[in-house]
């Protein structure tokens, strides 16, 4: 078996606030007058999910505060192997709250290109958007999202059970501004949330899409489209959307032949970096090293980076299953 530290890799879902280091947060709350607790709770349940990724929020107030964790971001991520990542932030919804719309979006950037030049990881941002705020907030996270290049996406995100339909003329218009837009689908609720997405949603990958197993023509849709998965088994367990690692239906996903990304969504909350994802599933369901390439590989072609960008990733990809395997591996 080789390292899969070294196993190049694109990260492609992944929240900004849900990887903040504990030991960051527990520093960044006391400056702000916010008591932070010794270690991350547990949570099986979205409610217990928002109570902690409320606690994150209400830590981060100061410009500084935001360079940090995107900062941090591009350390951890390169000490995972992560080569190019697209992280996804709520860049609306903190401006609201501090009362300045652009800071925190600004000091994001900021911090991601200090951090891409000392770890050398490549970085884009997605901004997502709680299917849970209002349709004003989604214009408004659209008109951040235009002013900056280095943002490649906008999706929605949150809770299913909260309809797509009233957004659909916002990520239109992000369309129409040759924005990508990538949406939450198919994780807590059913086919029709992965029909809206990749219908009027006008979604180019599925946020998490693992039921999509449940209806074989939407399956065949799917892939026969290639729109990319992109799967988080650790959190899907965590937050109660699959009952164990084992029960996870990643390998039926495979299977029927649908382009599978592999990803950690809140790394921080559930202590699982990427590397580590990619050890779980290769221990949970026996993938050599060429599979797990293949998983690695899916997602650098599934992602907005350059094309430059992908070829130099594949062909690193190529040089890792090149090299020989660990003795007894």
């Amino acid at each position: 078996m080789r390292d899969l530290l070294t196993l190049p890799k694109a990260h492609l879902h992944v929240h900004l606030e849900s990887t903040v280091r504990w030991t960051t947060l527990r520093e960044i709350g006391a400056a702000n007058g916010v008591r932070v607790p010794g270690e991350v709770g547990a949570f099986g349940d979205f409610a217990s999910f928002f109570a902690q990724n409320d606690l994150v929020r209400a830590c981060l107030r100061r410009p500084a505060d935001f360079h940090r964790i995107a900062y941090e971001f591009c350390a951890d991520e390169a000490a995972q192997g992560v080569r190019y990542a697209e992280v996804s932030f709520t860049a609306a919804g903190h401006g609201e709250r501090l009362g300045d719309l652009g800071m925190p979006l600004a000091a994001v950037l900021d911090g991601l290109e200090a951090g891409q030049d000392a770890f050398g990881i490549e970085c884009r941002l997605i901004l997502d958007h709680s299917r849970r705020r209002s349709v004003e907030r989604a214009w408004r996270t659209l008109d951040l999202a235009r002013r900056h290049d280095r943002v490649v996406a906008v999706g929605l995100a949150g809770d299913e059970a909260h309809p797509g339909a009233p957004f659909d003329a916002v990520f239109a218009a992000a369309h129409d501004a040759g924005l990508h837009i990538v949406h939450h689908a198919g994780e807590g609720e059913g086919p029709a949330s992965i029909r809206h997405a990749i219908g009027p949603g006008r979604t180019e990958r599925l946020g998490h899409g693992i039921r999509v197993l449940d209806d074989p023509d939407l399956v065949a849709e799917v892939r026969d489209r290639g729109i990319a998965l992109e799967v988080c088994p650790s959190s899907n367990v965590a937050l109660g959307f699959a009952p164990s690692l084992g029960a996870h239906p990643l390998p039926r996903l495979r299977d029927a032949g649908l382009t599978v990304t592999l990803n950690t969504d809140i790394p921080a909350l559930i202590g699982t970096p990427l590397a580590a994802e990619y050890a779980l599933v290769r221990d949970t369901f026996g993938y050599d090293d060429p599979t797990l390439a293949g998983l690695a590989r899916a997602a650098v072609d599934a992602s907005f980076a350059p094309t430059e960008t992908k070829h130099r990733m594949n062909q690193a990809i190529t040089d890792w299953l090149t090299r020989p395997a660990a003795p007894g591996g």
